[in-house]
């Protein structure tokens, strides 16, 4: 399944007013890097793929729609499936993608 269009230009709007944004293709997506760090990504299997604080990873499964990212069988901390469903609303999209945004920003400068 190709990633999300719409779903990835909506993002591009959120992150219009951001410096040192690069999009790339992967995981089967589209992925935001913010300031060389990967932040948000429209994923090939619906919905996005959003990086957060490894702390607020068990929190954050709690929210609807929300489940954790899996890579070759294992779960990844940091990394969050979020599903179509649940960035429906321009509201519920820039929840996700300022949380993604941030956490990048907090990162070691590359």
């Amino acid at each position: 399944m190709a990633y999300d269009a719409d779903l990835a230009e909506r993002i591009r709007e959120l992150l219009a007013s951001q410096p040192d944004v690069d999009e790339k293709r992967m995981f089967g997506g589209l992925a935001f890097m913010v300031g060389g760090h990967l932040a948000v990504a429209v994923s090939g299997q619906g919905g996005i793929m959003v990086r957060v604080p490894p702390t607020d990873t068990d929190k954050l499964l709690d929210r609807a729609h929300v489940s954790p990212m899996v890579m070759a069988g294992r779960e990844t901390r940091g990394w969050l499936r979020i599903a179509a469903e649940g960035v429906k609303t321009k509201r519920q999209l820039d929840s996700w993608v300022s949380r993604g945004v941030s956490y990048a920003l907090s990162l070691p400068a590359k």
